[in-house]
């Protein structure tokens, strides 16, 4: 194995030349990139319609095709779902990547082409690894398994009779990695798209807990769940001694600080490294590329093209778009991309904060809009306001303001959860049905947290404070923000607001 590690390093180390082109020539990247998208899409139904084959120049993009949020691509999604080709994209799209969150529907589903699967997700897969083996040369990373935990997949919701498949974006690429990744890597691909959780937690956990496991890449989330189960079945009072060369674990779509506490309680080790990588369904953005800093590379030779748009202009009807050359230190800004998978100037929803510009680094800062996505549930405000009122109507409660942030693992074997503070005007007949209504509510319009709340596995029930009228308007009183335009935070990915009006209770 120690020769197939340093025939695997080698071949990894090879990609760092491009990272590097890319890093000392950034604009110039985005420019082919820019090129290479507006020549090859320009004959697709949303080209012909924004005229593409007139687009000379950013400025000729910027003034002829308008920002899209998820509802204004939707159309040509679902069109492309139900069997059209060359809408968006002009090669095929068999593949759709489903994620929740959106402001007008339970799913999303992005479009996944074959150029996106390739050139950008199984690219920033590739990168991740090229990146920490140039880090860490002492790496032993390929003499053992890789443990992945993934989704799963679904027929096409609009047609399914097509061959389009949708799934989480973690389940798409797994199901389409070549063979030689698919050995290097564990669970078998039947149990990881597995899309009944309880079950596949249980078989992963019995299929893994006795391989040469060397990393893990996921949400941390569902990793604890996993690991927790692993140390359970091997009676071990920590992972290493379930997996002794365990050395890194790949993180993203959640904030990884607050869990950092847990596991170092269950992976106790100083050698242990996280890797923080920026992967969505739209696209794969960023990648931890410094051994001592946390900061992330802005991956820029994927296929996706960069704008931004400063914060303070994001609820203007017509914003200031900027181009990636014109970000600044230390701004908040909202991310526009245009992708090989058929999304044109879409916000993302993610604001980021670039902490340097040569090269281009940068840290995610949030969401356009508050939300909670300690656990990858991704809930936000819109969410939350259905599940109260349905819980109010159905318990002539009267509401008057509310906020929630998550309940965060506190230890090993313990659970998340979601904490509430409403404040009712006229309290609910029932306050277990309220809390039930709430909870289901929930389930219903949001498949992400209806699927980390499955059997408790990962979320267990809401925990509910109901106070009287007052609560809130002391604690605006008390931050000097009483009146006028200031509002209680609906949710906070944070428990600093939740916090303070708890000392009120």
């Amino acid at each position: 194995m120690e020769v197939v590690n340093s025939f695997m390093t080698w071949i990894f180390k090879s990609r760092i030349g491009q990272i590097q082109n890319f890093m000392k020539y950034p604009i110039e990247s985005q420019n082919q990139i820019f090129d290479e998208l507006i020549t090859t899409a320009k004959k697709t139904e949303f080209g012909k319609k924004y005229k593409f084959g007139t687009i000379q120049s950013y400025q000729d993009f910027a003034e002829k095709v308008p920002v899209h949020d998820y509802e204004q691509m939707k159309p040509y999604i679902e069109k492309t779902m139900k069997g059209t080709q060359n809408v968006i994209w002009p090669t095929d799209i068999e593949w759709f990547s489903k994620s929740s969150g959106t402001t007008g529907s339970r799913s999303k589903y992005i479009p996944v082409s074959q150029e996106s699967l390739e050139e950008c997700h199984f690219k920033g897969g590739k990168d991740m690894l090229s990146l920490y083996v140039n880090n860490y040369p002492e790496s032993k990373l390929f003499t053992g398994k890789g443990l992945t935990i993934g989704g799963s997949l679904a027929k096409n919701p609009l047609n399914d009779e097509s061959d389009i498949q949708v799934g989480d974006i973690s389940a798409v690429i797994t199901h389409n990695l070549p063979l030689w990744v698919q050995f290097a890597r564990t669970p078998s691909l039947e149990i990881a798209l597995m899309s009944e959780w309880e079950s596949k937690i249980e078989k992963t956990a019995l299929e893994v807990m006795d391989e040469n496991v060397t990393s893990i890449s996921g949400v941390p989330t569902w990793t604890i769940v996993l690991l927790q189960r692993i140390m359970e079945l091997k009676g071990a009072s920590n992972i290493l001694e379930v997996w002794p060369n365990l050395e890194v674990f790949f993180h993203g779509a959640v904030a990884f600080g607050p869990y950092r506490n847990l596991f170092r309680e269950l992976i106790p080790s100083a050698k242990m490294r996280y890797v923080e990588t920026y992967n969505a369904s739209e696209g794969f953005f960023g990648i931890q590329d410094q051994r001592e800093s946390d900061e992330l590379l802005l991956m820029l030779d994927y296929g996706i093209f960069y704008e931004f748009i400063p914060l303070e202009e994001w609820e203007k009807e017509k914003p200031k778009v900027i181009s990636l050359s014109e970000v600044e230190i230390g701004k908040n800004y909202a991310i526009l991309i245009s992708t090989n998978g058929g999304l044109w100037r879409y916000k993302i929803g993610d604001t980021v904060k670039f902490t340097n510009t040569n090269p281009y680094r940068f840290k995610i800062s949030g969401r356009t809009k508050h939300f909670i996505n300690a656990f990858g549930e991704e809930v936000i405000v819109e969410n939350a306001e259905k599940a109260v009122q349905s819980a109010s109507e159905s318990t002539d409660a009267l509401i008057t303001n509310f906020t929630a942030a998550p309940v965060y693992f506190g230890d090993s074997k313990s659970k998340g959860a979601h904490e509430w503070i409403i404040e009712f005007k006229k309290m609910p007949s029932d306050r277990e049905k309220f809390s039930q209504i709430l909870d289901s509510t929930l389930r219903e319009i949001n498949s992400d947290y209806d699927a980390k709340r499955y059997k408790d596995l990962a979320l267990t029930a809401p925990k509910i404070h109901f106070v009287e009228v007052g609560v809130f308007e002391k604690w605006l009183r008390g931050k000097g923000k009483l009146g006028g335009q200031n509002k209680v935070p609906r949710l906070s990915n944070t428990r600093e607001y939740l916090e303070e009006v708890l000392k009120l209770i």
